[in-house]
């Protein structure tokens, strides 16, 4: 017999799923990661054409701020489009991602505290006092300090279980970031809805597809699928006495005589 084997697939540049990730798409991940800042600097400086309008400390705070919600979005993204396009090993960027949004919030407060309130740390805690919308998001970048630090391999390995608890954590920044998008925004908030609604959208799927959610629905789904009437053609059962006496009818003896017939 012929022994016909199955030619394994060519790995695409030559390169196993493990270094691709490692020498390809994870530093063109990092340099679109920084499209961001280059373009913030090139318009702070007004250089190839771009212009950061009259108020460049508000331009900077505002980029700033939404690049940092867009990389959290695109990092509670990765689950969903992991599963759904049964790319597994795009998990491997997830931390890269969230390593940037956490450096753009970074960036956001410090923009805020060098050029906004000038090192001024009583106008600073009178904001985050007084102003709801600072203090969200002062919130959200103490959150998200714990959550950088242990990014690493050896924290999670340190943490065990522990570590996906306190990355939950990141469920409740998102929440922190766009609520304090949409109360900055006073007049046109409807940026910050599309985003409140993007995240709605991936807080959704996450639902659906927990356990917990399907182990709620259970005793419905079997409320709801068990028969309210009786089978058809099927007869109540009748009580012993009365088959004891239709037995005994049946083979000619009286059920009601002592003696028989």
């Amino acid at each position: 017999m012929t022994d016909v084997r199955t030619a394994s697939p060519t790995p695409f540049l030559g390169l196993s799923v493990e270094r691709r990730y490692r020498f390809v798409y994870k530093p063109l991940v990092f340099l679109a990661c920084l499209i961001p800042l280059v373009w913030m600097t090139c318009a702070l400086f007004g250089w190839f054409g771009f212009s950061a309008g009259v108020d460049q400390v508000k331009f900077l705070e505002l980029r700033c701020g939404k690049t940092a919600l867009n990389m959290m979005l695109l990092t509670l993204m990765v689950t969903p489009v992991r599963q759904l396009a049964r790319l597994p090993n795009l998990v491997r960027l997830r931390r890269m991602l969230g390593l940037f949004a956490f450096f753009y919030v970074l960036l956001h407060f410090a923009v805020y505290l060098l050029l906004d309130v000038d090192l001024d740390w009583h106008m600073v805690a009178s904001d985050i006092f007084k102003r709801p919308y600072i203090t969200l998001g002062f919130t959200a970048l103490l959150l998200l300090i714990p959550l950088a630090v242990t990014s690493t391999n050896r924290m999670m390995r340190r943490l065990g279980r522990r570590w996906g608890r306190l990355h939950r954590l990141t469920y409740v920044i998102a929440i922190l970031g766009v609520w304090h998008f949409y109360w900055q925004e006073k007049i046109d908030v409807r940026e910050p809805l599309v985003y409140a609604g993007i995240l709605m959208v991936l807080f959704g799927y996450r639902w659906i597809r927990s356990p917990k959610m399907w182990a709620v629905l259970a005793p419905l789904r079997t409320l709801r699928s068990a028969p309210t009437h009786p089978a058809p053609h099927t007869k109540p059962a009748l009580p012993v006495r009365a088959q004891t006496e239709r037995a005994l009818g049946a083979s000619g003896v009286c059920p009601t005589s002592p003696n028989g017939p």
